[in-house]
């Protein structure tokens, strides 16, 4: 716990709909920390522009200066160097902005708690930091259809996926399962009731 009060992560397949879980977690007054909006931020700060420009040269700036993310993602998926190097790099930039995030947000009237929606979560051990981890469940053929929105093939997604924790395992370890296949109605029902499960564990453990 951060300061008496839980952190919850967010984990399941691409396409599941992390993010859209994470903010309804929001509503009931959790902060939620997006990671991946943490990496935008980072990748448009000069410093970290300067370390990226040695690495890879300028073919991954385009004209207006801004980092291409596509550019990077075809550096990284399928070379495991340069993919682990990054990692390595912009992690620590991330976790250390999550933590000030926090900081500033703990004290806030109305915040019962903090949730990590953060790529590779189990990968790099985040989720040791967390006081319960919900996976996502959505079928494959559903995830397929979302994720086309964004213009990925099948192929896309599935080698993407082959780079992390293979899902059934992330579903084991998992203190929670909360299924976004359905309705928004009863993904909000499914969150309120695993929120509360959360906040009542984690107030019977501060009582011990």
């Amino acid at each position: 716990m951060f300061h008496g009060k839980p952190i919850i992560g967010i984990i399941g397949g691409i396409g599941s709909g992390k993010s859209f879980v994470a903010g309804l977690f929001g509503e009931l007054g959790c902060v939620v920390i997006d990671s991946d909006r943490l990496v935008h931020a980072a990748y448009a700060r000069p410093d970290i522009k300067v370390v990226l420009r040695e690495r890879w040269g300028d073919e991954i700036f385009s004209t207006d200066g801004s980092l291409n993310r596509r550019a990077v993602a075809k550096r990284v998926f399928g070379n495991e160097a340069e993919r682990q190097w990054l990692e390595a790099f912009i992690h620590p930039v991330v976790t250390n902005d999550r933590d000030r995030i926090m900081a500033a947000e703990v004290a806030k009237p109305g915040v019962i708690g903090f949730v990590w929606d953060t790529f590779l979560l189990m990968e790099t051990g985040a989720n040791e930091q967390c006081d319960a981890v919900v996976f996502i469940d959505v079928p494959l053929p559903a995830r397929l259809a979302r994720v086309a929105s964004r213009g990925w093939t099948e192929s896309d997604l599935l080698t993407r996926e082959k780079l992390q924790m293979p899902l059934d395992k992330k579903r084991s370890v998992a203190d929670y399962v909360l299924s976004n296949a359905a309705d928004e109605k009863s993904a909000r029902e499914q969150a309120s009731t695993i929120l509360s499960s959360i906040i009542a564990s984690c107030g019977a453990a501060q009582r011990r």
